[in-house]
């Protein structure tokens, strides 16, 4: 082109500001550009001299991140949403799992394995043991990591250990109505809370019969 006037290059960037006539332009080309760039940690820049042209540079930082992120418009920082995790255990005491009847929602009522999301700085060990104890005041010796199962659609992967009892006296914190022992002819299969600690349960009664404990992945959609 031919170049922008100094007091409109000032303004380019303004919601609605147009040289063109009425019904022509609406001026929200440049700022939108612009406010794209920004929510991919970019910046756009106009440079322009009348008779010679103008030139527009976008630039984007190039991360090889391909995905849409939160981005702060003011500082710029990007807020990434990553998947969280939850661990728990398999408590067995002979022949018997111990399940917890929750009491909180989500699933207020049904029964579940000892489990919840991970706190920062701890390991999964750390969590699947601490979970444990909070939830049904069991002791436990903790063993081998039994399931990993990826919940995608709630951005969720779940880990669950096998795990001995030491004790089948139980003190559950307030998030338990009730902590109990059951053989898995007894497993309340349609009240319990989670799919994922079905599909947990009916696994390691498998491996039990065969006594064999390998680790399973698996992904619920």
């Amino acid at each position: 082109g031919s170049g922008i006037a100094p007091t409109d290059l000032s303004r380019v960037f303004e919601p609605f500001f147009t040289t063109k006539p009425p019904g022509k332009g609406t001026g929200l080309g440049l700022s939108l550009v612009r406010a794209f760039a920004r929510l991919h940690n970019g910046e756009m820049a106009v440079e322009s001299a009348i008779g010679e042209g103008t030139s527009v540079t976008i630039r984007l930082p190039d991360d090889g991140d391909t995905r849409m992120r939160a981005v702060c418009p003011a500082c710029h920082t990007v807020h990434y949403e990553n998947p969280l995790n939850v661990v728990g255990t398999i408590p067995i005491w002979q022949d018997q799992v111990l399940l917890c009847k929750r009491n909180i929602e989500p699933r207020k009522g049904h029964w579940t394995l000892p489990a919840g999301f991970m706190e920062l700085h701890e390991t999964l060990a750390e969590g699947a043991l601490r979970e444990t104890d909070e939830e049904a005041g069991a002791q436990i010796v903790l063993q081998d990591l039994f399931t990993v199962i990826d919940v995608p659609k709630v951005g969720q992967v779940h880990f669950f250990f096998r795990a001995e009892l030491q004790s089948p006296v139980f003190n559950p914190g307030h998030e338990t109505q009730e902590a109990r022992l059951f053989r898995f002819d007894q497993i309340p299969w349609d009240d319990l809370a989670f799919r994922t600690v079905k599909e947990t349960l009916h696994l390691y009664q498998q491996a039990s019969q065969q006594d064999s404990f390998p680790v399973h992945t698996l992904t619920i959609r």
